[in-house]
C-alpha cells in the first residue's frame, strides 16, 4: 500500500528520502514476509527519527521538501515501480536507502537496489553487514565492488551528527561516494533525533511494537559478536529527557510496547536515572508501559536494578545464556557468562511476573551431539528459563570468527541469504555437519515438546508469573521452528506473496501453481498453530483447576541451596562445571575474606 502525497507548496521541490528494511528469501527463493511480523526494526525507527530531523532543518534548502517513506520489507511488499513512478511524478530527486542490512538481508538489498539503479534513482547501503565487512577485513568483497560499480553506495557506521546531512546532499545533487566512513568516528547519541516510526508503520507488527535504545557500544570482546565492531567498544547513552521524549511521541500515536535493543540495559551506566525517569513519567501521564529488555547474566549483581526495571515496566527479560559449558564460553571470549551465576540470577528474575527468554548458541567448538543433548536436557531440568532459542554459531561479517576463517581460507557458505544464525554455514571441528544439523533440531523438538512447555506452565502459575504471555511465547516458540522450520524471530502472522519478487536465478511460477498452494499453505499452517494454541489453553485451563498448583516445584525453580553444587547437572556433567565451581568458592571465600578485613575493630 502506497502512502498518499500531498501537493507541494509552489516553488518548492519535493525529496524523497526512501527508507527500506529489506527482509531475506526463504527456501523457495520468495522474501519472507508477513501481513503482521514479529519483531520491530530500529534501525528504521532510528534513520526515520534522523531523516525527520534532516527534514525539519531543511538540510536541502529552504525550497526542497524531504517527504520521507519508512518500509519493513518484513510486512511490506515492496513495489519499485511505483516508488520510481512516484519520484518522477514528483519532480525525480530521491533516495532509496537500504537501513540495518544484517548478512542475511544483503543479497536481496542488491536485487532490491537493480530497479532504481536502472531508473538512475540513486541507492545507499548501510547496516551491519557491510560496516562489519570494512571493520574487519578493510576492503569490500567482492559482491560489494560490483555494487559500487554500478554506482550503489554503502554507509558505514552510525549517521548521528548530521552524517545523514551529505549522503541526502549527493543524492539531491549528482552521484553518491561510493562509501560514507564513519567507523573510525562513533558519534555521541546524548541529545540525537529519538528513534520513531509513524503508527502505520508500527501497527504492522504483532502487537502494535515499537523500539529504541538509551545505549550503544560493550566493553565485551566475545568472538562471534558484530556490535563491538560496528558500535564499538566505548559505550553511548541517551539521555533522560531523549528516553522521555521517546515515551511523549510514541504515547501520542497510542504506542506504549516496547522493545528496548540495547544489548545490556544493566550495564548502563544511568540505568537509575533512566528506570526512574520511566516510572514517574508512567505516574505522570496515567500510562502503564510494557518493555522488552535485554540484560547479561550478572544483572542481579547490580544493586536494586532487577526490581527497579520491573516497575519501570518490563515484562519480558532477554538473557544471552549462549552455553551452559564453561570451555565454550572461555573459547567464545564470554568469560562474563559465568555458569554458577545463571541460577541465583533467573531466580531472581523469578521473583516477578517477568517472562524470561534466553539465547542459546550451538555449536561451540567443545559441543558434540550428545553434549548438545545432554545439555538441552539440564536446562529443562534446572534452569527456569520461560522460552528460550536457540541459534547455530554463525561467523557473522563483522564478527572475530568470520574475519579469521575468511582470512584462513576456511570453508564459509558463499550465499549470504543463509547467515540469519538458523542454518549452518561452516564446519565443525569435532562434529559432522550431519551431527550438527541433528542436535540443533533436536533441541528445538526437546526444549519445545509438549511435556516441557506444560512443565513451563506449570512453573508459571506456581510463582504467579504472566501466564498468558508465557503460554503465547511458548506457543509461538514450539510453531515456527518445530513445524514450520522457521526461526521464531523470523515469524510472523500470514505470508505475504510476492510471486513476481522471486531470487533472480529461480523460474517465476505460474499464477495458476502459486497462488493454489499459496492458499493451501496458509489454510494449513493457520489450522496448525490454531490446535496449538488451543492444546496450550487447555493444558492452562486444567492447571488452574489443580487447587494445588501454587505448591508445585521442581528442580529449576527451587532456590538455590549450598548443595547444588553437589547435586546439579550443569556443576557435575558439564565440561568445566566441577572447575567453574572451584572458581566460584575460591571468589566467595575472598569476598569474605575481604569484609572480615573491613569490619575487623581497630587495636
Amino acid at each position: 500500500m502506497m502512502r498518499k502525497t500531498t501537493t507541494s507548496e509552489p516553488g518548492r521541490e519535493i525529496f524523497h528520502l526512501i527508507l527500506i528494511v529489506p527482509a531475506r528469501y526463504d527456501e523457495e527463493g520468495y522474501p519472507l514476509q508477513w501481513w503482521r511480523s514479529c519483531m520491530p526494526a530500529n534501525s528504521l525507527a532510528t534513520l526515520n527519527g534522523l531523516g525527520r530531523d534532516c527534514r525539519d532543518r531543511q538540510v536541502l534548502g529552504p525550497n526542497v521538501d524531504i517527504r520521507i517513506t519508512a518500509i519493513d520489507e518484513t510486512n511490506h511488499i515492496v513495489k519499485a515501480r511505483q516508488l520510481i513512478g512516484m519520484i518522477r511524478r514528483d519532480g525525480g530527486k530521491g533516495l532509496i536507502a537500504m537501513v540495518g542490512v544484517q548478512s542475511n538481508q544483503f543479497p536481496r538489498s542488491l536485487d532490491l537496489a537493480q530497479p532504481f539503479v536502472a531508473a538512475g534513482v540513486p541507492v545507499c547501503i548501510g547496516g551491519f553487514h557491510v560496516s562489519g565487512i570494512m571493520a574487519t577485513l578493510k576492503e569490500p568483497t567482492p559482491d560489494m565492488q560490483a555494487a559500487i560499480e554500478q554506482g550503489i553506495g554503502f554507509f558505514l557506521g552510525e549517521a548521528e551528527e548530521g552524517r545523514l546531512d551529505q549522503v541526502l546532499k549527493d543524492a539531491y545533487a549528482g552521484p553518491l561516494q561510493p562509501m560514507y566512513n564513519y567507523l573510525e568516528n562513533l558519534p555521541e547519541i546524548a541529545g540525537a533525533p529519538i528513534p520513531i516510526l509513524a503508527e502505520e508503520d508500527i501497527r504492522r507488527t504483532i502487537g502494535w511494537i515499537s523500539s529504541f535504545d538509551v545505549g550503544r557500544g560493550c566493553p565485551y570482546q566475545c568472538s562471534f559478536c558484530t556490535i563491538i565492531n560496528v558500535h564499538g567498544r566505548k559505550s553511548r547513552f541517551r539521555t533522560k529527557e531523549d528516553l522521555e521524549k521517546i515515551i511523549r511521541e510514541n504515547n501520542d500515536q497510542g504506542i506504549r510496547q516496547f522493545f528496548v535493543t540495547d544489548d545490556n540495559l544493566a550495564r548502563n551506566k544511568n540505568w537509575p536515572e533512566l528506570l526512574d525517569g520511566l516510572i514517574e513519567l508512567q505516574q505522570r501521564m496515567g500510562i502503564k508501559l510494557e518493555l522488552s529488555i535485554q540484560v547479561d547474566t550478572r544483572c542481579h549483581q547490580v544493586p536494586n536494578f532487577i526490581p527497579k526495571a520491573v516497575e519501570a515496566g518490563t515484562k519480558i527479560v532477554f538473557v544471552g545464556l549462549e552455553n551452559i559449558n564453561p570451555d565454550n564460553l572461555k573459547a567464545a571470549g564470554k568469560a562474563q557468562n559465568r555458569i554458577t551465576d545463571y541460577r541465583e540470577m533467573l531466580l531472581e528474575w523469578k521473583k516477578y511476573p517477568v517472562a524470561i527468554s534466553a539465547g542459546y548458541i550451538v555449536g561451540f567448538p567443545f559441543d558434540t551431539k550428545e553434549s548438545l543433548k545432554r545439555d538441552v536436557e539440564i536446562i529443562k531440568r534446572e534452569l527456569p528459563v520461560d522460552h528460550i532459542y536457540f541459534t547455530q554459531l554463525t561467523p557473522l561479517p563483522g564478527s572475530a570468527d568470520h574475519a579469521r576463517l575468511y582470512t584462513s581460507g576456511e570453508w564459509l557458505d558463499p550465499d549470504f541469504n543463509r547467515y540469519n544464525t538458523n542454518y549452518r554455514v561452516t564446519h565443525h571441528p569435532v562434529m559432522s555437519d550431519e551431527d550438527w544439523d541433528e542436535a540443533y533440531l533436536h533441541m528445538w523438538h526437546s526444549y519445545y515438546s509438549w511435556d516441557h512447555m506444560t512443565t513451563i506452565l506449570k512453573r508459571a502459575h506456581a510463582l504467579g508469573g504472566d501466564i498468558l504471555k508465557t503460554r503465547m511465547y511458548v506457543g509461538w516458540y514450539h510453531h515456527f521452528p518445530v513445524n514450520l522450520g522457521i526461526h521464531p524471530v523470523e515469524g510472523g502472522l500470514l505470508r505475504l506473496p510476492a510471486r513476481t519478487q522471486r531470487r533472480p536465478g529461480l523460474p517465476r511460477e505460474n499464477p495458476l501453481i502459486f497462488y493454489p498452494r499459496y492458499v493451501y499453505r496458509e489454510i494449513r499452517d493457520i489450522f496448525t498453530f490454531w490446535r496449538v494454541v488451543r492444546r496450550l489453553r487447555a493444558i492452562d485451563q486444567a492447571i488452574a483447576a489443580d487447587p494445588e498448583r501454587l505448591e508445585y516445584r521442581d528442580a529449576a525453580i527451587t532456590p538455590a541451596t549450598e548443595t547444588d553444587y553437589e547435586n546439579l547437572g550443569l556443576y557435575q556433567t558439564t565440561r568445566g562445571g566441577m572447575d567453574a565451581v572451584a572458581k566460584a568458592a575460591a571468589r566467595a571465600a575472598a569476598q569474605a575474606k575481604l569484609r572480615r578485613t573491613h569490619t575487623r575493630p581497630a587495636a
